[in-house]
Order: C-alpha cells, then sequence, then structure tokens
C-alpha cells in the first residue's frame, strides 16, 4: 500500500514513522513534510492548501489512502473534497471538524446535549463584553473563536486583562473573527483524552498531559504545546467510563442528529474538578506534541488500525500498547510564542545515535542542501519511553544537549506533576 500524511509538523513525523513500521505499508507520502521526515518518506512540495494540486497528485501516484495530520485542512474541508474523487481520506468531515473550527459551535453542543462544560457567554463586540467583565468573577477565560494553533485563549486575572484580550482578538490577531467567547474559570486539572473513530464506532487512543505555558512552572503564554507525558496520572478506569458516557457519546450523538459522523481522531482537551471531566475543547485531529508522546507506545499496527477505521469495521479490533511511561520535550527557537527567527542552522543532529524507546521528531525544521535549518516555532521534539517518567525526561534532556543549536530553547519541567 502507498499511503500519504499531509502535514509538516512533528506530529506527521511520527505517524510516517508508525506508518513504516507496517509490512503493509509499501511507500510513505509526507506532504509537504519536513527535514526529520525526508529520512523515511518522499518529501512532496505542494501547499496543504491547494486541494486541487493534492487530488492530482494523489490519483497519479495512486495512492491508497491519505492521512490528514492537521487541523486547518479538515477545517477548510479537504476530507469532502477528496472523496468526491474517491480518495481514501482519514479524518473528519467539514461539519464534524467544526468542534475543532469553532469553539462556539461546540459550547452549543455542549449546552443542547448537557455536556460538562465551563458555563460561557458569547460576545459580537467590546463594549457588549465589557458589561459583561464588569460583573464577572476573576479570572475568567477568554478566547478566540476560530482555529488559533493553541495560542488564542487567555486566562485573565482582572478586567483590564480580559478588556485587552477582547481587543486583541477583535483587533484580528487570530484572524477575522466576528464573536469572542467568555468563560469561567475551572480549578482542576487538565488531561487530554483521544479516541479514534470510524464512523460507527469508536476506541480510546491514550491519554496525555499537555504542557501549553511557555515557561517552567506554567508560566507565561499559551503555545502549542511545550512538551507532554502519557498516560496521564489522572487516568483511571471510572474516569474513563465518566468521560466517554458523559461527552464523548453525547458528542458524537449530536453529530450524527447533524446528519455527519465522525471519522477519525478526537482529542478531547479536559479539566478534571474533584474527579468529574469538565469539557474545555476539542481537537478533531491528534495533538502535538501528545501524538510524538502517545504513538511510541502503540504495539498494534497503526496502518492496520486506520485501514479498519476507513472500512468502518474498527469494533472487532483489539488496540495494543506498551505500559511504560513517554515524555516529550519540545525545543523551541528563542522568542516563540511571539517573535522568533527562521533559517538557522541546526548542527549535530545526524551524528546522535539514539536507543531504543528513544526519538527525535522534527517539528519546526526543513532541508537547504545538506543542512537542517530551523523553520518554525517548535522545532524539534525529543521522547523517550521507559519504566519511569523521570528516567524518561533526564534522557530527552541529555539527547537535546548533544545538539548543537545556540538558538532554542526548552522546558526542563516537563512532567513536573508526576516527578518533581
Amino acid at each position: 500500500m502507498k499511503v500519504a500524511v499531509i502535514g509538516s509538523g512533528g506530529r506527521e513525523h511520527a505517524i510516517c514513522l508508525s506508518l513504516k513500521k507496517s509490512e503493509k505499508v509499501k511507500k510513505v507520502y509526507c506532504i509537504p513534510g519536513n527535514a526529520g521526515t525526508d529520512s523515511i518518506a518522499e518529501n512532496v512540495d505542494i501547499e496543504v492548501s491547494d486541494q486541487n494540486k493534492l487530488k492530482d497528485y494523489i490519483l497519479l501516484n495512486r495512492i491508497d489512502l491519505v492521512i490528514i495530520g492537521p487541523e486547518k485542512p479538515l477545517v477548510d474541508g479537504i476530507v469532502d473534497y477528496l472523496q468526491k474523487f474517491n480518495i481514501n481520506v482519514f479524518g473528519p468531515n467539514k461539519i464534524a471538524s467544526q468542534l475543532e473550527g469553532s469553539k462556539i459551535f461546540t459550547k452549543q453542543l455542549c449546552e443542547k446535549y448537557k455536556i460538562p462544560t465551563a458555563n460561557f457567554g458569547i460576545f459580537k463586540s467590546v463594549n457588549d463584553a465589557k458589561k459583561f467583565l464588569k460583573e464577572s468573577d476573576y479570572p475568567v477565560v477568554v478566547k478566540a473563536d476560530g482555529l488559533a494553533a493553541g495560542k488564542g485563549v487567555y486566562i485573565c486575572e482582572n478586567i483590564d486583562q480580559s478588556i485587552d484580550a477582547v481587543k486583541e482578538i477583535f483587533d484580528g490577531k487570530f484572524g477575522k473573527t466576528k464573536d469572542v467567547l467568555i468563560e469561567e474559570f475551572l480549578k482542576g486539572e487538565e488531561m487530554s483524552f483521544f479516541i479514534i473513530s470510524d464512523g460507527v464506532t469508536f476506541k480510546t487512543f491514550g491519554t496525555a498531559q499537555d504542557h501549553k505555558r511557555v515557561f517552567e512552572g506554567d508560566k507565561g503564554k499559551n503555545t502549542g504545546g511545550m512538551g507532554a507525558y502519557s498516560p496521564s496520572r489522572l487516568e483511571n478506569e471510572k474516569l474513563n467510563n465518566k468521560i466517554i458516557e458523559k461527552i464523548i457519546k453525547p458528542t458524537l450523538k449530536g453529530l450524527n442528529k447533524l446528519n455527519t459522523n465522525f471519522v477519525g481522531f478526537l482529542y478531547a482537551g479536559l479539566m478534571i474538578v474533584n474527579e468529574e471531566p469538565f469539557l474545555i475543547e476539542y481537537n478533531v485531529r491528534m495533538g502535538d506534541p501528545e501524538c510524538q508522546t502517545i504513538l511510541p507506545k502503540l504495539n498494534t499496527d497503526f496502518y492496520e488500525i486506520i485501514n479498519r477505521c476507513i472500512n468502518k469495521n474498527l469494533d472487532s479490533m483489539n488496540i495494543e500498547w506498551n505500559k511504560n511511561k513517554s515524555l516529550c520535550v519540545v525545543l523551541c527557537s528563542k522568542g516563540y510564542p511571539e517573535k522568533y527567527t527562521n533559517n538557522l542552522e541546526i548542527k549535530n543532529l545526524n551524528l546522535i545515535s539514539l536507543n531504543n524507546n528513544e526519538y527525535i521528531f522534527h517539528a519546526g525544521t526543513k532541508l537547504n542542501k545538506t543542512k537542517i535549518i530551523s523553520n518554525g516555532g517548535r522545532v524539534l521534539n525529543f521522547v523517550v519511553v521507559s519504566n519511569e517518567f523521570k528516567k524518561s525526561r533526564n534522557k530527552a534532556i541529555e539527547i537535546i544537549k548533544k545538539v548543537n543549536w545556540t538558538e532554542g530553547f526548552f522546558r526542563k519541567d516537563i512532567g513536573f506533576k508526576v516527578i518533581d
């Protein structure tokens, strides 16, 4: 089988590597890919937004299966478009992708189907929001409605911060928006909960704890993710059942009522408050860096799982996992998540020797002839799977220190809730 992975980040590198392990996969393409995927797949220089060119390439090369990595093409309807040409594509359609594409769509679904979530208000202007904020208890959470690469969320401690956040969103910091979402602040612990679905049934697909804030101790601005560990320390059978019954099943039921179903990965970002789950947000794809943290623990053939989803017979499959502890540390460009410099050479990467259960996934990199150069805010992901989180973190940091790149930084405290 020939499989194409759409995307260019660490998530897509991890997906390509998992596909390469399958005896049934003869060739992997990554569109457009990065410097890391180049060594295990054929990188194809096509813009992810160019649906017509993607379709032509897939048909010309008789690619059997297409896996969509990032959220933007999903929200833009790439699945619907490719399916018109009888292309096997794994990912949710445009309607189902609104779970991530519009936070307000998701909130209204929660309200209709009594899915536990933070209390909220939707506002169409700065003045409307101001009236509400003057009477609010603090902190509050202010969110941009559309896609914002994990950065369109503000936790505001007072009215001045919250009004500034609302102004930034309406001024277009995260793209054009008609609405701003303001939520109550839930005090608890975050958890990432994943399922995979064939549109008829679903299976759980791991848990993780992401680290969104840029600085150690969970300080500073939100990012796309500075690191993660899996499994979440909160995971247990009782909580998992609550998440499935109170959040996942009602969500899928709600989509069915809209005459659609969900095929793909669904990532529930949760807040656990007194052992009760509340939905913070949905992502309609594997998280990044959670994907890089979870996939190395998968024992079952990844291609076969996806193929079962395409053929709608996931139900009969048993997905097996390595029980060890996985931890990912993300190496970022200095200045991220604000301004940073691209096109800086990263040295020594190809000289680093890795043992089993040690991985370097490329995220924001590209090749310039034989040189690997930076091409994004989050640049490299260092993942180690071992029998202890502390061992995994120490080893990941040890590997990072072998990289010759003075323009990078990383958090040294990933996993602090399970280690320190």
